[in-house]
This record gives C-alpha cells, structure tokens and sequence, in this order.
C-alpha cells in the first residue's frame, strides 16, 4: 500500500481527512518531531478504531509533515508512490487522482 493509500483510507475509516486529524493532533498536543508514537498510536486505536499501520502514516505525518522520501517515487511495488508530497486535504480533491 502506497503512503497515500495508507491517508486515504484513514480518511475512508474515520470520516477525517489526514489534515482534520493533523489539527486534532495539535489539540492533544501531539505535535512536530517530539509527538511519541506511542501517545499518538493509543489515540487513534481508542478514539478511530486505527491500527498500527495507519496509525504510523499519520504519526510521520505530524512529525514530518507531507513530504516524504523520493525513494518511493516511481518505483515498483506496494509502496510506490506517484509524488514525494502526500495529499492531506481529503481524497474527492486530490488533484492526482
């Protein structure tokens, strides 16, 4: 599954769209590259029903923001991803799509 795919279906589960769940985030003061995975992992689990794996694509997400490694872009596979920039602001507006 693609690092988009991954925010897509967040999205699918929740009802949120990943920059809904980015300020939330901020509300429960999880936020920037101190945010413990761990804190945000129990968060998701209780409150949205997520599972480790979606919960870390967001967890990157608060503390990397969109970007994302180029070393996904164009490759082949389950993670290949088509931009080294996530779309956060919900799939029905991804211009990529």
């Amino acid at each position: 599954m693609s690092f988009q795919a991954y925010l897509d279906t967040i999205e699918d589960k929740t009802g949120l769209t990943p920059r809904q769940l980015l300020d939330l985030a901020r509300e429960k003061g999880f936020d920037g590259e101190s945010a413990k995975a761990g804190e945000v992992l129990d968060w998701l689990k209780a409150d949205y029903g997520l599972g480790r794996g979606h919960g870390m694509a967001l967890v990157h997400v608060i503390r990397h923001g969109p970007a994302i490694s180029s070393k996904h872009v164009g490759a082949t596979g389950a993670h290949a991803d088509a931009s080294d920039r996530l779309w956060l602001d919900g799939k029905a507006t991804n211009p990529a799509s």
